[in-house]
């Protein structure tokens, strides 16, 4: 057949490679899941004189069924690199129009739509339901790590500490700090949230403060006591002391 040697013809294109000579000069749809038919042909008939269309139609598909027979796919026929071939007759195009199903396409038994004889509605029917289910899987893919997430964030919430004074929960950094330095010090008090800390640490602060003023008071009490004991010019008595009255005298 002429089509499938024109279709077989190769120039080179505009980037030097070899590519198929009607890619460059028609439009065609780009190749997709595997298949890259080429342009479809029609054939009408005009049914004039002894020639029966009817009788012409099989033994024409008979000889060209290479070019135009689909292979058995993932539950459609595959037309990757075939020759779409449509037959329909001058009387039903006049009587139909263009848009009514009067288009036989070789290897089916029953008249269609333009569009429909050309395409490949059982291929479409099939992707259609594999891309629905790739679908589904992604949203139940999703929904699994939405859940995941929500049931880590869960756990997390739960091992959350609280604030040994007041009872509030750690906010992030609180806990981040906590995890990093355990151990109590001089001023950090990690069971504590910030503000009870800062209370804490202020109160031992002022308890520090009342007991160095204690401490003072006390040894300036203790002083004043003791120089309450002397009389101007008198020298301290006691056990083994001496009384200046009494000095010297036998």
């Amino acid at each position: 057949m002429e089509y499938s040697r024109f279709f077989k013809r190769q120039i080179k294109d505009t980037d030097g490679k070899d590519k198929p000579m009607w890619r460059t000069r028609w439009m065609a749809r780009v190749a997709e899941q595997g298949e890259a038919p080429h342009p479809p042909v029609l054939i009408v008939f005009n049914h004039i004189g002894a020639r029966d269309p009817n009788r012409t139609v099989p033994r024409l598909q008979e000889l060209t069924h290479p070019l135009w027979a689909g292979e058995p796919a993932d539950g459609y026929s595959s037309y990757d690199s075939k020759i779409p071939i449509i037959a329909t007759g001058l009387r039903n195009l006049r009587e139909h129009g263009p848009n009514g199903p009067v288009f036989l396409r070789f290897g089916r038994t029953h008249m269609q739509p333009l569009r429909e004889a050309i395409g490949n509605p059982r291929r479409d029917a099939v992707l259609a339901r594999r891309a629905e289910r790739m679908k589904a899987q992604r949203a139940e893919y999703q929904e699994q790590l939405r859940r995941a997430a929500e049931q880590k964030r869960a756990e997390l919430e739960a091992a959350r500490p609280v604030c040994a004074g007041c009872g509030t929960k750690f906010d992030n950094d609180r806990w981040e700090s906590t995890r990093l330095s355990p151990t109590p010090g001089n001023q950090w008090h990690p069971t504590l949230c910030e503000p009870c800390e800062a209370k804490t640490v202020a109160a031992a602060d002022q308890a520090e403060r009342d007991r160095l003023e204690a401490e003072a008071a006390a040894k300036a009490e203790k002083a004043r006591g003791w120089r309450s004991r002397f009389r101007p010019g008198q020298a301290p008595t006691g056990g083994g002391g001496w009384d200046a009255g009494t000095h010297g005298q036998g």
